[in-house]
């Protein structure tokens, strides 16, 4: 006995879709789920690195902490293609740049933030998608 086509088509497509059903969706993460937006931070460093990855873009500073000590901190910002499309070049920030970082903490309290807004000693600002005074900022 044959079968019609779109019997076969009909199975194989069924197929498929209880294959992908199975597999674990990848979500976007909440910000307001990784970070406490109740509780503004100022952080005051050097940049060590800027590093412009998919999908979020990541300012790493060394900062003296009350005790003489130094720590890294860590500041998400947005993405790296809204960074470079509102101005944002590679050389602008270099490491050793003293900054200071407005944001919200981690709520695992790690020495990690979500980055609000980036200022330089020179007053230069920077939003979490790149420069905020340049022509291409929104």
């Amino acid at each position: 006995m044959k079968r019609p086509h779109y019997v076969l088509l009909t199975l194989f497509l069924a197929l498929m879709l209880s294959a992908s059903a199975s597999t674990p969706l990848v979500a976007h993460h909440s910000f307001a789920a990784h970070y406490d937006m109740q509780k503004p931070i100022t952080i005051q460093g050097t940049l060590v690195n800027v590093r412009l990855t998919n999908p979020h873009s990541w300012f790493f500073l060394d900062v003296k902490e009350p005790d003489g000590t130094m720590s890294r901190w860590s500041f998400e910002a947005g993405t790296p293609s809204g960074m470079i499309r509102n101005g944002y070049k590679a050389a602008e920030l270099p490491a050793g740049t003293a900054v200071t970082i407005t944001g919200f903490p981690a709520r695992d309290k790690q020495k990690v933030g979500m980055l609000q807004r980036l200022t330089t000693a020179d007053g230069k600002t920077y939003g979490m998608f790149g420069p905020q005074e340049s022509p291409g900022a929104k």
